[in-house]
C-alpha cells in the first residue's frame, strides 16, 4: 500500500509542474465577469424575453400582499361588516394571479434551462475545438485525465451559474425593489427594522465566498487528478500493465488516497458556507418577532396606519423579500465560487497553438507534391535547456518525388523527430523543412495533412467496427473501396472469417484483434486516404515474424508510386530503400543504398551485423 502512496505522490508532483508550465504560458484573467457575460451574447434575444418574463413575474408577486391588506381592511372588517362581492371580486383576481405567475414561471423556466445548457454546450465545445488545434508537444506533456476534467468537471461544475444566473440576478433584483417600495409604502418604520441586518449578511457573505472559491479550485484540481487516474489505471493498457506487475491493489490505493483527499474537500467545501446560510435563517425567523414588537410599540402610542391588514400584507411582503435577497447573496457566492473554475477552463482558452496556419498560408503545390527537402534543421523540445542534446542538429537532405528513402540509427538518433516535422506536428527549433518546394510553416496546415498519410508503431483504433474504423480516412468511401484498400493491405481474408466481417468491433484501442490485424487495418486505412507521401514509423517494428512478412507485403504495396519516408528499427526491412539515411545524436553520419553502406563498414553495417548476429542467434547476445 505504500508504494501506491508514492506512487501518487510522484504523480501528483508531476501534475503540479505540468499545470505550473500551463499557468506560466497562459495570459492571466483579470476580468472573470466580462467574459462570462461574452458566453451569452449569441442569446441576447432570447435573454431579453427571459428577462421580460422575470419582471413580470417578479412584478405579479408584488399584488397579493396588496390585495391581502385589501381582503383584511376593506373585505372582512369593513366598517359596514363584511363586503362579499369585494371579497369575491379581490379573491378571483389573486387565483388569477397566482395562475399567471406560475404559468410564466414555467415558461421562463423552460426558457432559462435551454439558453444556459446551450450556453455551457457552447463552452463545452469551444474548449474542446481549441484543444484540438493546440500542438502534438502540448499532449506529450499533459495527462489526457487532466484534460477531460477541464471539459467534464470544470464545464460541468459551472453549470448552475450558466443556467440560473442571468434569471436569478433579474428576478430576485426586482423582487427585492418592488417589495422594498411596497414595504416602505406600507410602513417605512418596519421597513428600517426588516433592512437595519442587511449590510452585516453582505459582508459575512463575501468573506465566505472568497473562502469558498478557494477551496473550489483545490477540490477540482483534486477532481482532475482522480480522473487522470481512472485514465491511466482502467484503459485496456492500464489494466494489463496492472495485472501483469501485479500492482491492481497499489492502483486502488493510489485512487482511493485521492479519493478521501475528494471528499475531504467537498465537505470542507459545503461546510464552509453552511454557518452563514444558519446566520441567514436565524436573522429570517427573528425578523418577524421584531416586526411584531415595533408593530405593538407603534399601535400603543397610538400610531394609526397600523392596522391588521398592513401588518399581515407587510408580514407577506417581507416573507417575499427575505428569499429573493438570500438568493442574490448565494449567487453572489456561487459567482465568487465558480470564479476558480473559470479561470481554469479561460486558462485553457487562452493558451496559443504553437503550430497553426501563419495569415498569408496557401496550399500545397500540386505540380511538386512528394518532394521533400530539409535545410539545416536543427529541432530540440521547447522545454529543453541549453545544455542538453538537440534531437537534430544542422540536418539536410533533399527527398525526390517517388522516392523511397529510409532512416535509420540507435535509438534517440532523432527518426521519428524526421517523420513528425514533415508533416509538422512539431515545429523545426531552427533552419527550413520543404514540402513541394514551400516551407511547411508557410502552407495550410490542412493541406499539408492531406496529402501525408502516416502509420505509427502504435497505430490507434476507435472501438468501433472495422468499417468506421476504416472510414476516419475517407468517410465517404464505398463499401468496394473498403474491401480492395483491406485486399492491398493482406487483411481483407482475415476480415471475412470473421463472424460480422466488416461489421467487427475491434475493441478498445483494437486489443480483440491481434497486432498484426490492428497494423494492417491501419495500413488499409492509409490506402484508402491515398496520399502522394507516405510516412512508415517503425509500422513493423512491434510485430512477430510472421506478421511482419505479411505487414511488410501490405506497405510494399502501399508506397508503390508514393514518396516514402520510413523510420525503421529492423534493417531486413528496408534492404530495398533507395537510399538509406543513418543518423547519430542528431546528425547525418552517412548515407546510400544498403550496398553502399555495408561496403562502407561504417554505422549502418555496424548496425547491420549486429541486428543480423541477433537475430541469428540471440542467445549469443546475453
Amino acid at each position: 500500500m505504500g508504494g501506491g502512496r508514492g506512487r501518487a505522490a510522484r504523480i501528483s508532483s508531476g501534475d503540479v509542474e505540468a499545470q505550473r508550465a500551463i499557468n506560466a504560458a497562459a495570459p492571466k484573467v483579470h476580468d472573470l465577469g466580462r467574459r462570462i457575460l461574452a458566453l451569452f451574447r449569441p442569446y441576447r434575444s432570447a435573454i431579453i424575453l427571459m428577462i421580460v418574463l422575470v419582471i413580470i413575474t417578479a412584478a405579479i408577486s408584488v399584488f397579493p400582499p396588496l390585495i391581502t391588506q385589501r381582503i383584511f381592511d376593506d373585505g372582512l372588517f369593513a366598517p359596514g361588516g363584511v363586503d362579499m362581492p369585494l371579497l369575491l371580486f379581490l379573491l378571483a383576481l389573486t387565483v388569477v394571479l397566482l395562475v399567471s405567475s406560475n404559468l410564466i414561471g414555467i415558461w421562463q423556466t423552460w426558457l432559462t434551462s435551454k439558453t444556459g445548457n446551450r450556453v455551457m454546450g457552447d463552452l463545452r465545445v469551444k474548449l474542446f475545438d481549441h484543444l484540438q488545434e493546440m500542438e502534438l508537444a502540448f499532449f506529450t506533456k499533459t495527462k489526457t485525465g487532466v484534460i477531460q476534467s477541464r471539459l467534464a468537471n470544470d464545464v460541468g461544475g459551472v453549470a448552475t451559474v450558466l443556467t440560473n444566473t442571468v434569471t436569478s440576478v433579474v428576478g430576485n433584483t426586482v423582487t427585492v425593489i418592488a417589495s422594498a417600495v411596497t414595504m416602505f409604502i406600507l410602513s417605512w418604520q418596519l421597513t428600517l427594522i426588516a433592512f437595519c441586518l442587511m449590510p452585516i449578511l453582505v459582508v459575512v457573505q463575501r468573506r465566505v465566498g472568497t473562502i469558498r472559491a478557494r477551496i473550489a479550485g483545490q477540490t477540482q484540481e483534486s477532481l482532475s487528478a482522480m480522473t487522470a487516474i481512472t485514465q491511466e489505471s482502467l484503459s485496456v493498457s492500464g489494466i494489463l500493465l496492472a495485472k501483469s506487475f501485479g500492482r491492481a491493489q497499489d492502483e486502488s490505493a493510489r485512487y482511493s488516497d485521492e479519493n478521501d483527499n475528494q471528499i475531504a474537500l467537498q465537505v470542507k467545501q459545503m461546510m464552509t458556507g453552511q454557518w452563514f446560510f444558519a446566520l441567514v435563517q436565524v436573522f429570517v425567523s427573528l425578523l418577524p418577532a421584531l416586526i411584531y414588537l415595533l408593530s405593538g410599540i407603534l399601535i400603543t402610542r397610538g400610531h394609526a396606519g397600523i392596522t391588521a391588514g398592513t401588518l399581515v400584507a407587510f408580514t407577506a411582503v417581507q416573507s417575499r423579500l427575505l428569499m429573493p435577497m438570500m438568493g442574490l447573496l448565494r449567487v453572489t457566492l456561487d459567482l465568487q465560487t465558480s470564479s476558480a473554475l473559470f479561470a481554469r477552463i479561460f486558462d485553457y482558452l487562452d493558451m496559443t497553438p504553437a503550430i497553426r496556419d501563419a495569415p498569408d498560408a496557401r496550399p500545397v503545390d500540386e505540380a511538386r507534391v512528394g518532394e521533400i527537402e530539409f535545410r539545416d534543421v536543427g529541432f530540440h523540445y521547447p522545454d529543453a535547456t541549453d545544455l542538453e542534446q538537440p534531437i537534430l542538429d544542422h540536418v539536410s537532405f533533399l527527398i525526390a518525388p517517388g522516392e523511397f528513402v529510409a532512416f535509420v540509427g540507435p535509438s534517440g538518433a532523432g527518426k521519428t523527430t524526421i517523420g513528425y516535422l514533415v508533416a509538422r506536428l512539431h515545429e523545426a527549433t531552427s533552419g527550413q523543412v520543404l514540402f513541394a518546394g514551400d516551407d511547411v510553416r508557410d502552407l495550410l496546415l490542412d493541406s499539408l495533412v492531406d496529402h501525408i498519410g502516416i502509420v505509427s508503431q502504435q497505430s490507434y483504433l476507435f472501438h468501433d467496427s472495422i468499417a468506421a474504423n476504416l472510414r476516419y480516412a475517407k468517410p465517404d468511401a464505398t463499401d468496394q473501396e473498403l474491401r480492395d484498400a483491406c485486399a492491398k493491405a493482406n487483411i481483407l481474408d482475415a476480415i471475412d472469417a470473421m463472424p460480422s466481417g466488416m461489421g467487427t468491433v475491434v475493441g478498445e484501442q483494437g486489443y480483440r484483434l491481434s497486432g498484426g490485424e490492428r497494423q494492417r487495418i491501419a495500413i488499409a486505412r492509409v490506402i484508402l486516404k491515398d496520399s502522394p507521401v507516405l510516412i512508415l514509423d517503425e509500422a513493423t517494428s512491434a510485430l512477430d515474424t510472421v506478421s511482419e512478412r505479411i505487414a511488410q507485403e501490405a506497405l510494399d504495396e502501399a508506397s508503390k508510386n508514393r514518396t516514402t519516408l520510413a523510420i525503421a528499427h529492423r534493417l531486413s526491412t528496408i534492404q530495398n530503400a533507395d537510399r538509406i539515411i543513418v543518423l547519430r545524436d542528431g546528425r547525418i553520419a552517412e548515407s546510400g543504398a544498403h550496398d553502399e553502406l555495408i561496403a562502407q563498414g561504417g554505422v549502418y553495417a555496424q548496425l547491420y551485423t549486429e541486428q543480423d548476429s541477433y537475430e541469428t542467434n540471440p542467445a549469443s547476445t546475453d
